[in-house]
């Protein structure tokens, strides 16, 4: 295993870059981007991140109508690598579909570029904090890209990812990003309804994923505090980013599309109130934030993993008008405040949206379109993890401050004898963020020359 250093450092971000959505552009491909397009019928693609949501993508890259072929994959783990191999060999048997040799399995933390030098394309499934390692290092070899939500768990990250953005959209690459409602037939089909005014301005709204929760890995005899971590790492921020990032971010990325803007600050207050093993490292079970945007709206935002309670994964948006239901169900409800429906979605036969992205995706690649997903997804995951960083600090914190004064997370090496940026204390217990005491954002450099005036 070769230890690898961060390559992330921190980049100056252009304040002024416009809003993308992951439009569709008709326009030709670079000669690099083209190439297998022009040459070659089979389009090849790498997985790097064998686990489960990397197992599905690959079903659902593989399912698409393009001749697909999966030529090489990468995982930190062994038994993830096999176990995914196993699923998609018996999944697509009797097709040629499956073009893996041995050769073509790589391990560890460096798997990733021998796993992309490969492919046409690549689809980035592992733990969010590795993403925009893995999404930076794809985009310089000229590879089109297909990534899971959330793109980055720091602000260091995500600044990271939009300067990677930019460079795949002047490389003419299609990136797709799995914030699957945007190709979900009911909303795609009430946010035209919104934009023809049937609401009029949207003021404000709430949106919702209050759950029960996710699994949890066990620490095992000999691992490592890394390989721990990584096992069980939902419960560690520079891994997932907690459950507003990891999950919520779904639900506020509605929001923000909808509304056609991102924050100006947030507030807001979490803990953890039921989940205070030490099995849960350190993210809280609770979020409530109030997301402020330029245009006055504000955004309600819910986010629970506490059994036993009322489960909803939701959104519903207020204008001046009318207001708007929406859920992952295929469910679609706009009404007036006289109790009028003014738009009723009945998406009962609507196709999955985790296979419509990927059906999006290569045709865009074989038809020489162009998607821009990653600048949005990053403003998105940015909100959420504003979203974090307002619960925990319990302060008003601002988009600006957030994005260029957020706390690296990430560790400054990666081998399986590293060690995680937290570690447990003598009874096993993780540090875990207090309101009023923990500090998100770093200080701000001083202007040379400046004079700081003492208050009495």
């Amino acid at each position: 295993m070769k230890n690898k250093k961060n390559a992330l450092t921190r980049r100056n971000f252009c304040k002024n870059t416009a809003i993308a959505a992951g439009g569709i552009l008709t326009v030709p491909l670079d000669v690099a981007a083209s190439a297998h397009v022009l040459g070659e019928d089979s389009i090849k693609i790498a997985l790097v991140g064998c686990g489960g949501r990397g197992t599905g993508a690959a079903v659902q890259a593989l399912s698409t109508k393009e001749n697909v072929k999966l030529v090489a994959m990468a995982d930190a783990f062994q038994d993830r690598l096999d176990s995914c191999y196993e699923i998609l060999s018996k999944k697509f048997i009797d097709t040629d579909k499956i073009e893996i040799k041995e050769e073509d399995k790589h391990l560890g933390f460096d798997a990733y570029k021998a796993a992309i030098d490969k492919a046409d394309v690549v689809i980035l499934t592992t733990t969010p904090g590795f993403r925009p390692l893995h999404f930076e290092y794809a985009i310089s070899k000229n590879k089109h890209v297909f990534m899971e939500k959330p793109v980055a768990t720091d602000a260091q990250g995500i600044r990271s990812v939009l300067e990677t953005a930019k460079i795949a959209k002047t490389k003419k690459l299609n990136v797709v990003v799995g914030l699957q409602r945007h190709y979900q037939k009911n909303y795609l089909a009430c946010l035209e309804e919104i934009r023809a005014g049937k609401i009029g301005q949207i003021i404000s709204g709430q949106v919702y994923w209050n759950s029960a929760g996710v699994w949890v890995k066990e620490r095992q005899e000999n691992q490592t505090e890394m390989e721990y971590q990584m096992r069980n790492w939902y419960y560690f921020n520079w891994l997932c980013g907690d459950h507003i990032v990891e999950q919520h971010i779904h639900n506020i990325d509605v929001a923000n599309w909808f509304i056609g803007e991102f924050p100006v600050h947030a507030q807001g207050m979490g803990g953890r109130e039921v989940r205070k093993g030490k099995e849960y490292g350190e993210i809280f079970d609770h979020h409530f934030v109030e997301f402020t945007y330029p245009s006055g709206a504000v955004i309600s935002s819910q986010c629970r993993h506490q059994k036993g309670c009322l489960d909803n994964v939701s959104e519903s948006l207020m204008g001046t008008q009318g207001k708007i239901y929406l859920d992952s169900q295929n469910k679609g409800i706009i009404t007036g405040y006289d109790g009028s429906t003014i738009y009723e979605h009945q998406g009962a036969n609507d196709p999955n949206p985790y296979q419509t992205e990927h059906d999006v995706l290569f045709a865009s690649i074989k038809n020489g379109g162009v998607i821009s997903d990653a600048e949005h997804a990053a403003k998105t995951t940015m909100t959420a993890i504003l979203g974090r960083m307002a619960t925990y600090s319990g302060q008003l914190i601002t988009f600006e401050d957030a994005l260029n004064r957020g706390r690296s997370l990430m560790p400054d090496e990666y081998s399986w004898d590293a060690i995680p940026p937290v570690t447990p204390d003598t009874n096993g217990f993780y540090p875990i963020p207090v309101p009023g005491v923990t500090k998100v954002l770093e200080d701000p450099i001083p202007v040379p020359g400046e004079t700081k005036v003492e208050e009495e």
